[in-house]
């Protein structure tokens, strides 16, 4: 951090007297310290640096573009915040044990037989529990649409 801030000074006055960025070299000699420890203080220091996202850069095809075209995606995943949020309070909704067929299948990921096991009834009737479960769930988020 302390040879961030001199390299930083180390820099203007090299480059205001040179007329140009100078070399590890020069910024070693003029800040007294190791070559390596000059490109560590380098490194440190791009984490300072910040643009603009709407600054211009030149040599696109199309002419110029601002950086924010080049950074960035939308998240597949967000919209999938909105359809917890609305299907939250539904579940909730349920009794215990619809809620506990739930969170076995999609959470825990047991088959319908283990499902089954568990509340001691065919795997039949675990599929057409979590059939009907489903087809209310997506009732209610149709309806919250």
């Amino acid at each position: 951090q302390e040879a961030r801030v001199q390299l930083a000074r180390a820099n203007e006055e090299l480059r205001s007297r040179l007329g140009r960025t100078p070399t590890t070299k020069e910024l070693s000699e003029l800040m007294s310290l190791p070559e390596d420890e000059v490109v560590e203080a380098q490194v440190a220091s791009n984490g300072y640096k910040s643009a603009s996202l709407d600054a211009a850069i030149s040599g696109s095809e199309d002419g110029e573009a601002a950086l924010a075209d080049f950074i960035g995606d939308e998240d597949a995943a967000l919209g999938l915040v909105e359809d917890f949020h609305a299907l939250a309070p539904m579940i909730a909704e349920l009794d215990e044990r619809d809620r506990k067929i739930i969170h076995w299948r999609f959470v825990e990921e047991l088959t319908q037989a283990q499902i089954g096991e568990r509340l001691g009834v065919s795997q039949m009737h675990v599929s057409r529990l979590i059939s009907r479960l489903l087809a209310r769930l997506r009732e209610g988020m149709l309806s919250t649409v």
